[in-house]
């Protein structure tokens, strides 16, 4: 009879074993079209949403869940909150000169 492993840890220290999943989830977004989305990217937004749970220790299938449920509009979404909310989104300089 097989046990299943019920090893938790860390969200953050899933990544190495959840690559096969965001590399799915990369290609997929690649069909639809964003094909300049890596697998680092997903990676940071499931950390970003994960950081709104309370939950602070992960079982593997539920690190693989929030990678392959994520959407891409979500994925998008957060991308754009990413980009307004970059310190160096803008240049000072650009600024100036209007």
């Amino acid at each position: 009879m097989c046990e299943a492993s019920s090893e938790t840890m860390v969200l953050e220290d899933w990544f190495p074993k959840v690559l096969p999943a965001l590399v799915s989830k990369k290609e997929e977004m690649h069909f639809m079209g964003y094909e300049s989305v890596t697998e680092e990217e997903i990676w940071k937004c499931i950390l970003s949403r994960a950081k709104k749970t309370k939950d602070e220790e992960w079982m593997i299938h539920q690190v693989v869940n929030k990678i392959l449920t994520l959407s891409t509009n979500d994925f998008m979404n957060w991308l754009t909150v990413q980009a307004v909310t970059d310190d160096n989104w803008y240049e000072l300089d650009t600024l100036k000169e209007n």
